[in-house]
């Protein structure tokens, strides 16, 4: 290996001197440029760099192989691009050991010695590289590909531009297929072999006969399979435990930080210099109605650990929620209840000062805890009269915005709360006892929002009950622009306090109840925002500065429009994966919804969960009359062990009748899956159920074509069970776009047919699909709910990735133990379920499909799913959505170009 030595001369003399001396000798010798492959140690490749730009030469780095190269350093023979493409190039193949004994001699050696050789039977060696580059040295040839004129025809574009590179490093030239008509093409190159690669006036080779053609009589076996090289190897047991470990760190961290609650410090006032105060004479003053008498005697008596007796408070706030105090008097109050908050916070108190403020902030009057007291402030403040006690009305403008002022400051105290609990080093800021530390089970947000016998569900009573209040809130302050209360923005905070707070004390002990927790509040979300409007939903989930919540609520939201517009979307968990091959084409149903359509008002309420059950009256479950009885089929919200729905066994089954009855009942999902991923249209395409399929495509919303399962879509699964019938009827209604699709060994739909004749008949078909599909009218018949959708699914995809998204490339230092480039290259060589097999934590099976989706993406697959009229659509929301999936796009893009 070499070695640094610290007393040799700069690496810029030694340049200047080796070109010195070869000018001086009259032969002027050409810059060594160097590439190097198969080495894997990156402190010996650093050596070598070094030892390669000490002599003079240069290094270029990448995993391709660049023209401009002299010579190439790999440890052996090795079926990778580069070495390949240095042989037929004509280039010196070298091992390590030349640059070695080089930098030993102080100048470049011959390179005839160091060749790179095969060692036979005969213990004779062989140099597989060195006849063509003699050739090319002595002008016999300019490569090992001279006079060829390829047809290239590898589908999978990452691999074409791979053999594409080779070939013209030998001096090929390179056609894509049709090749122009003045070209006589002299080869064939194709993966896989098919009919159409034979059909042209040109021998038809795979690419596997470029490696025989360079080692031409050398008896060399090459396993010419650079995307399956062992390069890389790691363990696949260990990949979803790091996966688990990275959901962990990542949903574990503390979203808001408050830097007004890093601690309080007075030196005017501390608490050594706190004595104790008479309070008789407020009392008094309190007792002759001098309210605002006595809150002047007590405001400068409030130090650290020495609040005023909770009576008088109590006093004060009873005399507020009258009517009759000035406006003065109430902001007064709210000043000295915000010092007082400042000087004495509950979670750096004892319980007994937890137990102070339980006792201060409630109702004066009936006395119920914190939550009452706080929904008739919120009910005041939105003229509501169903409050504990009767209030003066109708809602006094004083009175509204010192409730609002109340609000904001019980707000403060939950986000102090929830910062102390989720900031481990928030104590160690302060000078408190750890003893005064806030206990998360004692906290004022567990008891103010959760019985005892509620903490295991995000929804109680109270969270119910505030969400609603939200609602009612924003449409008053969102639809009639009230600039002054912001009541809605208050509510909104906390509620999302409460959902950061909820999730944090449970998502390490059990994910699957903080799953549940959230799904129910998302429903919840969609049954009561029925009624409101597209424009109110869309300004609610834009004023979440919770990432976490503005989650739950953008996915609630936009399944609430799709619901209103008669699309129904499936209940899997939420993925990129189903944004792409759900939400994207149900923003066509929004664009194609009429304006006219009336709204469902009234008190119904539904549901818009899918599998089945999605848009029913909740009001009706468990009331249906003999007549639904009778139309509902038997069976249908039964799934046997594989998952499969009673509308995958009437496909399997070929039972139409059974089919349209069930198609016609309100709210089933088409595209639903088994516990595989099928779907009912590969089971009507894989089993031959012709009429199903005509019944399926027919349907609206139709089903999704691109579904693939381990890369079989519905048109593979037809043409590899010879169902020619049903692949002719898929591409009349998707068109050519459906030949792109690949499956897990890179072939196309065209590849698994070998007749001419039947290639004519799917390319006719394939041609009528595409007229159809030109002439739909991509008109947008509501551009304002369409412009609603693509504001919230932007916001849906965003939170996601800041959420659950996969983990992106860094500049880690060695680049083999970066995680998404393990992920990428277990998915290259290994199919997903192959990759998750016997996993047991959903999250990284998600993450998975995340990072499958975004290579999808970056080959440009899945572009059907968005709506012509979506695409076409020029209005702002729409046109920052399709950036954002240009993004997704280019994340993909990224992922995939660190693994060369």
């Amino acid at each position: 290996m070499l070695t640094a030595n610290p007393t040799s001369v700069p690496c810029c003399w030694v340049s200047y001197q080796h070109c010195h001396q070869r000018k001086s000798s009259g032969r002027m010798e050409r810059c060594k440029i160097f590439q190097i492959s198969g080495i894997k140690n990156r402190d010996k490749k650093r050596v070598l760099v070094k030892g390669i730009q000490q002599l003079g030469g240069k290094y270029i780095g990448g995993s391709v192989y660049k023209n401009g190269i002299t010579h190439l350093i790999t440890p052996q023979v090795s079926p990778s691009e580069k070495f390949l493409a240095a042989c037929a190039a004509g280039k010196w193949v070298v091992t390590l050991d030349y640059v070695v004994d080089s930098v030993k001699n102080g100048s470049w050696l011959p390179e005839r010695s160091y060749e790179v050789a095969i060692s036979t039977a005969s213990s004779a060696a062989f140099y597989p590289v060195r006849q063509w580059r003699e050739k090319v040295a002595t002008g016999r040839m300019t490569g090992a590909f001279q006079g060829w004129r390829v047809l290239l025809m590898v589908q999978e574009p990452r691999k074409r531009a791979m053999f594409k590179r080779l070939l013209m490093a030998g001096k090929a030239e390179v056609y894509k297929y049709p090749p122009p008509s003045y070209i006589s093409i002299t080869h064939v190159m194709a993966k896989p072999v098919t009919d159409n690669s034979k059909s042209h006036n040109a021998p038809c080779y795979p690419v596997s006969y470029i490696v025989q053609h360079l080692f031409q009589g050398s008896h060399l076996d090459v396993n010419f399979n650079i995307m399956k090289s062992s390069y890389f190897d790691f363990d696949l047991s260990n990949l979803e435990m790091e996966l688990k470990s990275f959901v962990i760190k990542k949903e574990g961290r503390p979203r808001f930080c408050f830097l007004e609650f890093l601690g309080y410090h007075d030196p005017y006032r501390t608490h050594s210099q706190a004595t104790a105060t008479d309070f008789s004479n407020v009392g008094s003053m309190i007792e002759c109605g001098l309210f605002a008498e006595a809150l002047d005697s007590i405001k400068s008596a409030v130090y650290p650990g020495l609040p005023p007796p909770a009576t008088y408070l109590i006093s004060f706030l009873q005399y507020a929620q009258q009517g009759n105090a000035t406006q003065a008097f109430l902001r007064s109050l709210h000043q000295f209840l915000s010092v007082l908050l400042i000087t004495n916070p509950p979670w750096l108190a004892l319980s007994t000062g937890k137990k102070y403020y339980i006792q201060v902030l409630q109702c004066p009057q009936c006395k119920n805890g914190l939550w009452p007291f706080l929904e008739t402030a919120i009910r005041y403040c939105l003229f509501d009269s169903a409050t504990c006690h009767p209030l003066p009305g109708p809602g006094l403008p004083t009175l509204i915005h010192f409730n609002r002022d109340i609000l904001a400051l019980c707000l403060k105290i939950f986000q102090g709360e929830l910062h102390c609990i989720t900031s481990r080093g928030f104590l160690q800021g302060t000078r408190a006892s750890p003893s005064l530390s806030s206990s998360s089970s004692s906290s004022l947000l567990y008891r103010t929002f959760w019985t005892v016998w509620e903490r295991s569900t995000l929804l109680s009573h109270a969270v119910k009950q505030l969400a609603q209040l939200l609602i009612q809130a924003a449409m008053v302050d969102y639809a009639e622009r009230d600039e002054n209360l912001h009541l809605a923005d208050i509510l909104l905070d906390l509620l999302s306090v409460l959902v950061e707070f909820w999730y944090q004390q449970h998502f390490k002990l059990n994910q699957i109840l903080v799953d549940k927790g959230f799904k129910d509040l998302s429903e919840h979300l969609v049954i009561i925002t029925q009624d409101v409007s597209p424009s109110v939903l869309i300004e609610l989930v834009a004023r979440v500065h919770s990432s976490r919540f503005r989650l739950v609520m953008a996915d609630a939201m936009f399944r609430n429009l799709c619901c209103r517009s008669g699309c129904t979307l499936g209940d899997e968990p939420l993925s990129l994966k189903k944004m792409v091959l759900s939400y994207l084409p149900a923003l066509g149903s929004l664009a194609q919804t009429p304006c006219s359509a009336p709204p469902r008002t009234g008190p119904t309420s539904y549901s818009c969960a899918g599998g089945g059950n999605s848009c029913r009256n909740q009001d009706s479950l468990g009331k249906e009359t003999s007549t639904e009885k009778e139309n509902i089929p038997k069976g249908l919200h039964r799934v046997n062990a594989a998952g499969e729905t009673l509308l995958h066994r009437a496909c399997k089954r070929n039972q139409v009748e059974k089919l349209l009855q069930i198609l016609a009942l309100p709210g089933t999902d088409v595209n639903v899956r088994d516990h595989a991923g099928w779907t009912p249209l590969h089971e009507a395409c894989n089993h031959g159920s012709t009429e199903c399929v005509k019944v399926l495509l027919q349907h609206r919303p139709a089903p999704f074509l691109s579904n693939q399962v381990g890369g079989v879509s519905p048109l593979h699964d037809a043409l590899l069970n010879g169902h020619m019938d049903i692949a002719k009827m898929l591409l009349e209604h998707g068109g050519s776009a459906l030949f792109l699709q690949t499956d897990e060994e890179g072939r196309v739909p065209l590849d698994l047919v070998s007749a001419a004749a039947q290639r004519e008949e799917l390319l006719h078909s394939a041609q009528v699909g595409d007229s159809a599909l030109r002439n739909i009218v991509a008109e947008v018949l509501n551009i304002p709910l369409l412009e609603a959708g693509a504001c919230l699914l932007g916001h849906l995809i965003y939170s996601y990735l800041v959420e659950r998204g996969p983990p992106s490339h860094t500049s880690s230092s060695n680049q083999l133990h970066n995680l998404g480039y393990k992920l990428v290259r277990a998915l290259q060589r290994n199919s997903l379920r192959e990759v998750t097999l016997g996993w047991t934590d959903q999250r990284a099976v998600r993450l998975m499909e995340d990072v499958e989706t975004l290579l999808e993406l970056s080959k440009g697959q899945n572009q059907d799913l968005v709506p012509p009229a979506v695409k076409q659509c020029k209005a702002e929301n729409t046109q920052f959505l399709m950036q954002i999936l240009e993004d997704l796009r280019s994340r993909g893009e990224t992922l995939l170009a660190y693994m060369w």
